[in-house]
């Protein structure tokens, strides 16, 4: 019997690895916070390395985007590779070159250094997030799963707001290569609880190196997340950009193919026929393009809109980690009360209950009423995030847990990526629409600068003069709401169309009743009574994955 009331064999409960698995969470949940507090700090850094190293926009955006494009392409691989070769070694391994990667990057003298930093901290962040997720697989039993994989999911909501605060303070006191300064003592302390709390697992028949589906997943993915970032400055119909989505398509397809004829693929395609991991993914992947949109306009709308200071702004995104926090924390206790699939579908519709309420704001809107909307929506993605995350390590065969949650990873980063592209692209054609005749003011490259960023207009409007700058600004603003609440609205309706999706195909329940469990496994003679009964071995911890 474990402490909370899950009843175990003795020989797992007298295991080490059963008793230290609340400490295993937390050093691995630490982990995930160290990832998701160096995306959203370095969003608070851009406008000083900006200045300080002379960034051109093109340099900007590929500080941003080789991070991105290196850890989404690299995540399948890495999955596999600790399957294969030991997911604590993958784990140490990624925080230790994590680590590293930082020190380059706090001490870059140029754009190109910077930007071959961030690529090698996107190699040792698809080394880290994989072997996150499959060791929580491994030192957990299935009855205890969804409760862990719903604390771990919680702490790292945690990451978004924390890192804008830690950023904030750091640009205010030091240089911005202290926002990379700070990943080296929390990886120093995540690396020397890992060697005594962290256990080594991996697959016990570990399978061939598939090299032609590492490189076409990591080409395909590496493609579609370039066409996705470009397209929103590109525009969507431009050639390079439509020709990255035909490359992305053609590899992904390559891919497809290849998995299906491998003796020993990296991924098994069939997966994805299990209605659990299928619905699932669908969900991770509403959840991050709807969230990962609305952190995006959001940070916006409290520093250009309201007129906050990056620390102040990051404190103002605390309530949205609270609601995260509750959510992951609770999804437990729903999923055993509700189901995974009733979970899902509530956290989806409430989701999208909050960008619809989110919609309302203007340009003076009450932070009580903002901070009780965000944690809206983080309790709603909280109580979406964890079950649905359970729902596809359940569909994926324990030993295969690093590909398992890399899988699980895509769907996030691809989704969040959309919701900036996507959402981004829809606001962006509002905004510049709405503002384009108060930005008829200002004359050629500021005029344009002004139409596609309210940071823009804002800085226009400060050396137009009382009048004139207080006529662009007010004029930014309104467009800037209006284009907030048509992709909010937007963004409550993909997220109802998710919940659709979810109460229509995820199974009703994650383990069937003994009936159901005898009626699968049963050969029809033995349930006719044709013949005498045969035993039937079953292992109920796996059944409805």
């Amino acid at each position: 019997m474990s402490s909370n009331g899950v009843v175990v064999s003795q020989e797992i409960a007298k295991s080490r690895k059963y008793r230290l698995r609340w400490w295993t969470l937390l050093v691995l949940s630490i982990s995930l916070v160290l990832i998701a507090v160096d995306t959203t700090i370095l969003n608070v850094a851009i406008p000083t390395i900006q200045r300080d190293l002379g960034a051109s926009a093109s340099g900007l955006q590929w500080i941003v985007s080789s991070y991105i494009l290196v850890f989404a392409g690299l995540l399948l691989t890495f999955g596999f590779l600790g399957d294969r070769y030991g997911r604590k070694r993958m784990l140490q391994t990624g925080i230790v070159l994590f680590a590293l990667a930082s020190l380059g990057a706090a001490y870059a003298q140029s754009t190109g250094q910077l930007i071959a930093a961030r690529a090698a901290m996107g190699i040792a962040g698809a080394m880290i997030m994989p072997a996150t997720l499959s060791v929580i697989i491994d030192v957990f039993p299935r009855s205890e799963r969804a409760k862990a994989i719903g604390i771990w999911s919680a702490v790292a909501g945690v990451g978004v707001p924390l890192g804008m605060i830690i950023g904030g303070w750091l640009l205010e006191s030091f240089w911005w290569g202290s926002v990379f300064l700070i990943n080296l003592p929390i990886g120093g302390v995540v690396v020397a609880a890992g060697v005594m709390l962290v256990p080594d697992s991996k697959d016990p028949k570990p399978r061939r190196i598939d090299i032609p589906g590492a490189v076409l997943s990591t080409g395909a993915l590496s493609a579609l997340l370039y066409a996705i970032i470009e397209a929103p400055s590109r525009g969507w119909t431009e050639p390079l950009v439509l020709a990255t989505f035909a490359v992305a398509g053609v590899l992904s397809a390559a891919f497809l193919i290849v998995e299906k004829r491998a003796d020993q693929p990296m991924l098994d395609i069939s997966l994805f026929k299990n209605l659990r991991l299928s619905s699932g993914a669908v969900a991770i992947s509403f959840s991050f393009l709807v969230m990962m949109g609305m952190i995006f306009l959001f940070t916006q709308y409290v520093q250009f809109v309201q007129g906050y200071g990056p620390l102040q702004a990051g404190l103002r995104t605390v309530p949205l980690a609270i609601g995260f926090m509750i959510g992951g924390g609770s999804s437990g206790a729903l999923v055993g009360r509700l189901g995974t699939k009733s979970t899902v579908t509530a956290g989806l519709i409430v989701i999208s209950v909050a960008l619809a309420s989110a919609a309302l704001w203007d340009v003076s809107t009450a932070f009580p009423i903002i901070a009780a909307e965000l944690i809206l929506l983080g309790f709603g993605m909280g109580i979406t995030m964890a079950p649905a995350t359970d729902a596809v390590m359940g569909a994926v065969p324990e030993e295969h847990a690093g590909i398992g949650s890399a899988l699980n990873d895509v769907t996030r980063n691809v989704g969040g990526a959309l919701g900036i592209g996507v959402l981004g692209s829809l606001f962006g054609s509002v905004y510049s629409s709405n503002v384009s005749d108060a930005a008829a003011v200002l004359t050629g490259d500021l005029a344009a600068a002004a139409r596609n960023s309210i940071g823009a207009a804002t800085s226009a409007a400060a050396d137009l003069g009382t009048e004139a700058g207080l006529t662009l600004t007010t004029a930014a603003n309104n467009a800037f709401m209006d284009g907030f609440g048509i992709t909010m609205l937007a963004s409550a309706a993909l997220t109802l169309g998710g919940a659709l999706f979810t109460l229509r195909y995820m199974p009703t329940r994650d383990v069937p009743e003994a009936k159901d469990i005898r009626a699968q496994f049963e050969p029809e003679t033995v349930r006719t009574g044709n013949l005498a009964p045969v035993p039937v071995r079953v292992r109920v911890d796996h059944i409805g994955r």
